[in-house]
């Protein structure tokens, strides 16, 4: 195994950090198909547009979201949109990244009515073998759809998958993981 050099993993931690914040993500996912100006996103999040432009900065600064082209606003005004490049998604999480994926989550998913959120649970004991098996062949699907083109007119979704050993059905009680899933899925 190589050693990163001391550039590459300040620019891994920038990232990181840049993506460690429940109101980046929500920012990055209302840009994902069509560019939005900050006043856009902060009506859309019902923020405050300077709290905003600050957010938005941080992520055009770390190549997670790209300015368009200015356009004149309602009011005559400068108006710059912001798109999201899709960074993110292969991006590998810091330490805490899946508590700050679940936070976001739950964010976007305390907007929508409970009917229209579609959810499971499974209890599954698998060797290491049959993990990185589940591992790859989900995250197989999550980049096929991650890679498709949006489709015109079609309804935007979010989708969150998590996947945690679970302590509780442990005999005896362990403490290392069989793998990591994030590792898994930014392979590739």
């Amino acid at each position: 195994m190589t050693e990163a050099a001391p550039q590459d993993t300040a620019d891994a931690d920038a990232d990181a950090r840049a993506l460690a914040s429940t109101l980046r993500l929500r920012i990055l996912r209302l840009c994902l198909d069509e560019a939005l100006t900050n006043r856009e996103i902060a009506e859309r999040l019902d923020r405050n547009p300077a709290t905003v432009l600050h957010h938005v900065r941080t992520l055009v600064d770390r190549g997670f979201l790209v300015a368009e082209p200015a356009r004149r606003g309602t009011r005559g005004s400068r108006e710059v949109p912001y798109k999201a490049t899709g960074k993110s998604w292969r991006t590998p999480g810091g330490p805490g990244t899946s508590r700050v994926l679940i936070r976001t989550f739950l964010e976007e998913v305390d907007l929508v009515d409970p009917k229209d959120v579609q959810a499971t649970r499974l209890g599954l004991r698998l060797d290491a073998a049959g993990f990185e098996e589940l591992v790859a062949r989900i995250g197989a699907v999550l980049h096929e759809f991650a890679d498709r083109p949006p489709t015109p007119g079609g309804t935007p979704y979010s989708v969150f998958w998590a996947m945690h050993e679970d302590v509780t059905r442990q005999t005896p009680p362990r403490n290392a993981a069989m793998g990591s899933i994030d590792a898994a899925l930014s392979d590739g």
